[in-house]
């Protein structure tokens, strides 16, 4: 019989400051609760989320719509393993199945869960942001939010659930992106958007076009399909994307990067297009005129991470292969403040993964 241990390496926070506040610490062991499993993660991807929780929330203030966790804590909402053990009540998972966490925390039983919305859920959390999260040896989940993993696809692959699931919902669901159509992608070079750039190949779209800073990005976006426009030598770059679509400009848009690019990311859209908005990593409150949309018949849509029906088509994506997703490192958990300083820096093109 397996020796259990007392004591886990975790990832502790104790305090919002910079790198020196991310340590790998000795932990109690979690233990499953009911409906609960625990899982030795084998890979956790980086967000956001987990620099603002480390550095505080942008702006000084809470991430809308929740506070932040009392310290000490450990963050990681993008988590893969392997089912190390089950707590009472718990059916169809056994030690040794390999997993993927889906992050969407819902209670299940509200109208809007009922109708298949998880994030509209009033009780909406994310895991590893608003509980204890995988950055860690082992960490526990709820059993019902388990996607299992092929045995042909590599924990690193499997460890992106909550930016493909929201690039998946910014275009496909909220966006309808159709075959054919044109696609701009905001701040393409991060996790979310290297995931927009991936699933708007797949749906077949016609022109694929994403803003990045700096030469390197723009090379790695047009080797994924996208027509690159580096935002450092275009400043102005509605203009370019009216450009490359002979004046017409995009069908649908995804902008996760917020106030500094509402106004041009609008300006890209075609008469009717739709913007789709996710995440504002750039600031929270955009000056714009509100004519550049209702007299162009726009759309601007919010849709933040996706529910489990968006979760389920774009890992069954990836499990089958048609996405593949960008990672831009894997890095031991030893050096989680080598990965925090990639993704504040924005050194990244796709996913930072730490493995334990």
């Amino acid at each position: 019989m397996a020796v259990v241990p007392a004591t886990m390496k975790a990832v502790v926070i104790r305090r919002h400051g910079g790198l020196e506040v991310l340590n790998l610490e000795d932990v109690p062991l979690p233990t499953p609760g009911s409906g609960e499993v625990r899982i030795r993660v084998r890979a956790c991807a980086l967000n956001n989320m987990d620099i603002w929780a480390r550095s505080g929330p942008p702006g000084g203030r809470p991430v809308f719509p929740w506070r932040e966790r009392p310290f000490p804590i450990t963050t990681g909402g993008d988590v893969a393993g392997v089912v190390e053990a089950v707590g009472p009540g718990v059916d169809g998972w056994h030690p040794g199945d390999r997993v993927v966490i889906n992050p969407i925390l819902s209670c299940g039983v509200c109208e809007y869960c009922l109708a298949g919305e998880q994030t509209m859920c009033l009780r909406y959390h994310i895991f590893g942001e608003h509980t204890p999260g995988g950055l860690a040896e082992y960490t526990v989940a709820p059993a019902r939010n388990l996607l299992r993993v092929p045995d042909s696809v590599p924990f690193e692959k499997a460890a992106v659930p909550a930016a493909y699931c929201t690039a998946w919902r910014m275009l496909v669901t909220a966006g309808g992106l159709r075959a054919g159509e044109d696609v701009l992608v905001v701040g393409a070079s991060g996790g979310v958007g290297t995931a927009a750039l991936l699933i708007a190949k797949m749906a077949g779209a016609r022109r694929i076009i994403a803003v990045v800073g700096g030469a390197e990005k723009a090379g790695k976006a047009a080797a994924l399909g996208a027509v690159p426009i580096d935002h450092r030598e275009h400043a102005a770059w509605s203009e370019r994307v009216l450009e490359i679509t002979d004046g017409a400009g995009v069908h649908v848009a995804a902008d996760p990067v917020g106030a500094p690019t509402w106004v041009q990311t609008i300006r890209s859209l075609r008469r009717g297009g739709r913007m789709t908005i996710c995440g504002a990593s750039g600031g929270e409150r955009p000056d714009f005129d509100i004519r550049e949309v209702y007299q162009r018949h726009r759309r601007i849509i919010g849709a933040p991470m996706g529910n489990v029906g968006d979760l389920r088509a774009v890992m069954g994506a990836i499990f089958s292969g048609a996405i593949d997703p960008v990672l831009h490192a894997v890095l031991p958990l030893a050096q989680i403040r080598e990965a925090h300083r990639m993704m504040e820096r924005r050194e990244h093109f796709g996913k930072v993964v730490l493995t334990p």
